[in-house]
């Protein structure tokens, strides 16, 4: 597609901008309206209920995986010079950021994307934590954890000797990605099927990945279309929460392109679909106690997702879809890192708070029932 005439009227940086406005706005709409969540579904997943969250998480992920892979078999779309696919990976990066982003998104409740969608619909404390995020990763990357990070990620890199890209690597055929999206896509309507996924559910999920391949189809369209070196990318959070409130808070301090209209774009549209379906609501912190949580969760994820190379959706959706090595491994490291958080903390209080339950419903609220009760108090809360 020809930009020529929008980059004549608007300019190239703003262009880029504009472009990352449009695709952030559809992004928030089907995202708010499918309530997409990678923390949601790895949760669901280590419950064994496999239902309507694991569904969309798949069904987002094989709609990204096969729309980007049906581009590239095309000729449509070439991401081999992406960010994603450069000349090293950091695995050691991959691993550790990926364990943090994956414990922070349990304990803020949401992953980044998941957090900016929240907040748009009067989610106070998501607010507080994307806010804090965006700081945490700005640190991270520039910041007073900059030299940390340039350790941890330098301490074991994967270097470009035959291509970063999985299929490549493991010598699979060029078909391979589009059958594994396929593999991805059956067992997400299967599930979906079951668990009785309703209809903003399955729309959502479609169109919060297909607004992935969108950015890479919009961005590697600009690439060569544009006089300035362009980044051929697509979504994710981490940088582009950074580079956003540096944009805002000190002119100058970040530049525009298709990472900074993405962010008020998700904004935007997360808060029309909230509005329009009825579902704002202010929500605030219950006491100090979940706020530590939530604070330690969103400090977590901002400097696990610079180390990873990219958040839920960076890494899970947009470097999964191009099969980056490193953005695999960290996806990985997500759902582990998830895992060890749940079983370790909320875990142990829905076991107490059932034994309470459970107590109280057999007329039973002996002495060991208050201490079952006291247990619970003490644990951290998770709302």
């Amino acid at each position: 597609m020809n930009f020529e005439w929008l980059i004549d009227y608007l300019g190239e940086s703003e262009t880029m901008a504009f472009g990352g406005l449009v695709l952030g706005f559809m992004f928030g709409i089907f995202a708010q309206r499918s309530q997409f969540c990678l923390r949601a579904a790895v949760l669901e997943f280590y419950q064994g209920k496999f239902g309507p969250k694991v569904a969309i998480w798949l069904l987002t992920f094989s709609a990204a995986v096969l729309g980007t892979q049906i581009l590239l078999s095309m000729g449509e779309l070439d991401i081999s010079d992406s960010r994603m696919l450069a000349s090293y990976g950091s695995l050691s990066g991959a691993v550790i950021g990926g364990v943090l982003f994956g414990s922070g998104m349990v304990l803020a409740r949401g992953c980044g994307a998941r957090l900016l969608v929240l907040a748009a619909t009067g989610n106070l404390r998501a607010l507080f934590s994307g806010l804090l995020f965006a700081t945490a990763a700005q640190a991270t990357l520039r910041g007073i954890f900059a030299p940390a990070r340039d350790e941890v990620a330098g301490s074991w890199l994967l270097h470009d000797d035959g291509g970063l890209e999985a299929l490549s690597y493991l010598g699979l055929g060029e078909y391979a990605g589009f059958y594994i999206g396929l593999v991805c896509a059956v067992v997400a309507i299967l599930i979906g099927v079951r668990s009785k996924l309703k209809a903003w559910g399955w729309i959502g999920a479609i169109g919060v990945g297909s607004m992935v391949v969108g950015g890479w189809w919009f961005t590697y369209h600009m690439s060569y279309q544009s006089f300035e070196p362009t980044q051929v990318e697509s979504m994710t959070f981490t940088g582009p929460s950074a580079d956003t409130l540096m944009y805002f808070l000190t002119p100058g301090g970040a530049p525009m392109d298709f990472d900074v209209g993405l962010v008020p774009g998700v904004f935007l549209g997360s808060f029309l679909a909230a509005i329009l379906s009825g579902t704002f609501k202010l929500q605030g912190f219950k006491d100090g106690r979940s706020m530590v949580r939530y604070i330690v969760g969103a400090v977590f994820m901002g400097v696990g997702g610079m180390l990873a190379g990219g958040c839920a959706v960076g890494a899970g959706l947009t470097g999964g879809s191009a099969f980056s090595i490193t953005a695999w491994i960290a996806l990985a490291s997500m759902w582990a890192g998830a895992g060890i958080t749940y079983f370790s903390l909320d875990r142990r209080a829905e076991h107490a708070e059932q034994a309470l339950v459970d107590a109280q419903a057999a007329g039973k609220l002996d002495a060991d029932a208050v201490a079952v009760n006291e247990h619970l108090e003490k644990q951290p809360v998770t709302s």
